[in-house]
């Protein structure tokens, strides 16, 4: 696949789309995926008992709180669930799901293949490489690149099953693992800076992007000082910065100018943990304006941040989504589902704070369209 026959088109995991086909679109989500790298046993002997059960209904509500310490919690890989879950989304009217799932952390293209064809959803499945720790041995640059521009102009080994995006591409900053959840919470200087590992996978990335004219979806990690530096690496590398996506802002940055300087670099903003409530992030901090709290929004302080961002100018940089990647979080264990932004959020936040519907068209249509269409 050239990238001439990708330019003006969607790259769904059963080819090629219109764009106007997408409809509504959750631009990041994992339908499928094991983060079993950031399982953490604890060790209260009654919470080790717990941290090896299988998610249930007597147990979930220490999971809600405690989500990265349950195994089976942190491990998606039924496909009939998947079905289910998605079929969900689709009957509330959602038409498209992107799985950002990349090499080494649970993605199954035949399986998505399935899932689309049961649900009748346009799912684009990611390429790319998450945290380190996913990571197969011996990669170079020029390895992750053949890597990430065969997925999408060929497909996955032997599938034929085409990506039609780069990432989540996985970031953190050195001196410690992603969001600290390993590590002790303390300040850390603004002088460290992004590995040289990262760096290595950023200028594959913006190269990738060049040959074959796909979006990126970046994983900034906690700090607020990170985005922009990722945006510095791409941008000297070539990147189209206007076809970057930076994931998890309302967890990343908590300053409303900062989030106004990182759109005006031209990316997309994703707010895309809708629902995520009882999370409390542990986060290195990098600067004054990103204190150590529990202060990860919810629903409507979400909304409230997204238009303020309309106000100032950026409503075609706005994406929402859910990043389901945990049992808990699915309807069938009482978490709220990939329907959440239709059912929810859409009717009693939005439209109630008074968001127009054209904006709300423009995130959940528009912008995703947007950015999923290949460059040419």
């Amino acid at each position: 696949m050239k990238k001439s026959e990708l330019s003006g088109k969607v790259q769904t995991v059963l080819g090629l789309t219109a764009p106007e086909n997408l409809g509504i679109t959750l631009p990041h989500e994992h339908l499928l995926v094991d983060l079993a790298i950031f399982f953490n046993e604890p060790t209260d002997p009654n919470e080790k008992l717990l941290a090896h059960q299988p998610v249930s209904l007597e147990n979930l509500g220490w999971i809600r709180y405690h989500f990265l310490n349950n195994l089976d919690n942190l491990r998606l890989g039924d496909e009939q669930l998947a079905i289910s879950e998605a079929l969900r989304y689709k009957h509330a009217g959602g038409n498209s799901v992107v799985d950002v799932t990349t090499i080494g952390a649970g993605r199954n293209p035949m399986a998505l293949v399935r899932i689309s064809q049961a649900t009748g959803l346009n799912i684009i499945m990611g390429t790319g490489y998450y945290l380190e720790e996913t990571w197969p041995p011996n990669l170079t640059e020029e390895i992750m690149a053949e890597q990430m521009i065969r997925d999408i102009t060929v497909g996955v080994d032997s599938t034929g099953i085409r990506a039609g995006i780069i990432g989540e591409i996985g970031t953190e900053m050195l001196g410690g693992i992603e969001a600290g959840y390993r590590q002790k919470v303390g300040k850390e200087s603004n002088t460290k800076r992004l590995g040289d590992s990262y760096r290595m996978l950023l200028r594959a990335v913006a190269y990738t992007q060049k040959e074959t004219g796909a979006a990126i979806n970046i994983h900034p990690g906690h700090s607020p000082a990170l985005p922009f530096e990722i945006i510095e690496v791409l941008s000297e590398a070539g990147a189209d910065i206007t076809r970057v996506v930076m994931s998890h802002i309302e967890r990343t940055i908590f300053d409303h100018k900062i989030r106004v300087e990182l759109a005006k670099t031209g990316c997309y903003l994703e707010y895309d943990t809708f629902s995520w409530e009882g999370y409390h992030p542990v986060r290195h901090v990098l600067s004054e304006e990103n204190p150590v709290k529990c202060d990860l929004p919810n629903d409507a302080t979400r909304v409230n941040e997204i238009m303020a961002l309309i106000d100032d100018g950026f409503l075609n940089q706005i994406l929402v989504s859910h990043d389901h990647c945990t049992k808990h979080r699915l309807w069938s264990y009482g978490g709220p589902g990939y329907a959440h932004i239709l059912e929810t959020v859409v009717p009693l936040v939005m439209r109630e704070k008074g968001m127009t519907e054209n904006q709300i068209h423009t995130i959940l249509v528009e912008n995703p369209k947007r950015l999923l269409t290949f460059a040419g």
